[in-house]
């Protein structure tokens, strides 16, 4: 098995609070209504939504996949801290046993934050991830990050 850790940083002009609570606490309700084609529902199959829960994301009808499934391993909501990992479904590939992530909120100095994220990708024997593929993901990532932060700054009540 081998490990593959890539990380980002994006920046926004919102707090990390807000942030945090858009794109963990509420993202299983905002995500799909933001961008259903890519995410279509979110459901809670085990657990509180705590660490140790397993939810399942099924994608839109845009989307090359069909389903996957995430573990919480870690939620600090003083820091803005998130892990989870994608433990079941078909954007693993069969070349893939797991993907781990791990997200923060830190705050920016000019009063936004940065959202700095970590993804380790364990693949299945000695297979090889190919770059495209982990920047096919990246760009994914950003577009969600970009389409919550767009929907925050258009409803500041949110």
């Amino acid at each position: 098995m081998g490990v593959f850790t890539y990380e980002m940083e994006v920046t926004t002009a919102m707090p990390p609070a807000k942030m945090f609570k858009a794109f963990v606490l509420d993202a299983d309700h905002l995500i799909p209504k933001i961008v259903p084609q890519a995410i279509k529902d979110v459901e809670l199959v085990e657990g509180n939504g705590g660490p140790g829960s397993i939810k399942k994301i099924t994608f839109g009808e845009g989307s090359q996949f069909k389903y996957v499934k995430h573990k919480i391993d870690g939620i600090d909501k003083e820091n803005f801290t998130y892990s989870y990992s994608v433990i079941e479904g078909d954007a693993l590939m069969n070349t893939l046993e797991k993907i781990c992530y791990e997200t923060k909120f830190v705050a920016a100095p000019d009063g936004g934050s940065i959202c700095k994220s970590s993804s380790k990708y364990y693949t299945i024997g000695d297979i090889e991830i190919k770059e495209e593929d982990i920047k096919a993901g990246k760009e994914k990532a950003l577009g969600l990050f970009k389409a919550v932060e767009a929907y925050l700054s258009a409803n500041p009540d949110a």
